[in-house]
């Protein structure tokens, strides 16, 4: 895959990611749309246009994932839900993607990777950046909620590190968005005492489904195999960025200098990381240009 086919999927996969985070905050605080709802009807919108690319590829949506992966997706989708009831859309995507990134890096260094210097000031500064922008006059989370938010980001964490070498991308994911609907269907039936539906609040889930969790995961499972854990886990740090951008756009949250500048530390520290692998993929390739 070329370098730019990389980067434009991942840019894709980042705002599908951030995507998601508005459409849920949007639905579950201006709609009547109760949360279990929500997740089963997104999952189902992902299965269903999942379900629908392959087969004008002529593939079939059975055959890929399998039911750990399933459940994780579950986890991570019934948490998201649930946590958003109560949080901002900027504070709940911070909490998200700080577990996913914890996740994965954790991962990757248990496996033995390291992260080079220049690469570890940009991890440092794009976290700087993030803890900048998200941590300054943020009352503290209510407690409950942050904790679902968290769990919600080690099942991503997971399922997106088991989706490395998993075979065909959008097969995988639409098996196991396939095989998450009779888990979610449970927990909607559990629930249905608190069933609450209006028409859209169903309109924002079946975007979030179909387009910024089918299509979106679909692209970011493209994506991941060319990435490191590290690499994969930093790029990360741009969705609470780009949720806090859509906040202010859609939900008439206040702009700021400082969100000015941790933006440019947050994007420019991923930079830094994504430039210092392809010098140090430069410099390996010219020496053992001069081994031959």
């Amino acid at each position: 895959m070329s370098p730019a086919r990389i980067v434009l999927l991942t840019a894709l996969a980042m705002l599908a990611f951030a995507g998601n985070s508005l459409l849920c905050r949007i639905a579950l605080k201006q709609t009547a749309i109760d949360a279990a709802s929500f997740t089963t009807i997104r999952l189902i919108s992902g299965a269903l246009m999942l379900g629908l690319l392959l087969r004008w590829r002529g593939r079939s949506a059975v055959v890929g994932g399998n039911w750990p992966s399933a459940f994780a997706l579950f986890v991570y989708t019934a948490g998201f839900s649930f946590a958003y009831v109560r949080l901002s859309a900027a504070t709940g995507a911070l909490l998200l993607f700080g577990a996913v990134q914890a996740t994965m890096i954790g991962y990757g260094v248990w496996r033995g990777e390291r992260l080079a210097r220049l690469q570890l000031a940009g991890f440092l500064l794009a976290l700087g950046g993030l803890v900048g922008l998200m941590l300054p006059g943020l009352a503290a989370p209510p407690l409950v909620s942050a904790l679902l938010m968290l769990g919600a980001g080690l099942a991503w964490g997971i399922y997106s590190l088991r989706g490395k070498g998993a075979g065909d991308p959008t097969q995988v994911t639409a098996g196991n968005f396939l095989r998450a609907v009779p888990i979610t269907a449970a927990l909607s039936l559990l629930m249905v005492n608190e069933l609450s539906i209006d028409r859209a609040g169903v309109g924002y889930a079946v975007l979030s489904g179909a387009l910024t969790s089918g299509l979106g995961y679909a692209i970011w499972y493209q994506a991941l195999p060319a990435l490191k854990a590290t690499q994969a886990a930093i790029v990360q740090l741009s969705v609470p960025v780009l949720a806090a951008v859509g906040g202010i756009v859609l939900l008439g949250e206040p702009i700021s200098w400082r969100m000015a500048l941790a933006s440019g530390a947050i994007l420019g520290g991923i930079a830094l990381v994504i430039l210092e692998k392809r010098q140090t993929n430069a410099i390996s390739g010219k020496t053992d240009g001069l081994k031959d």
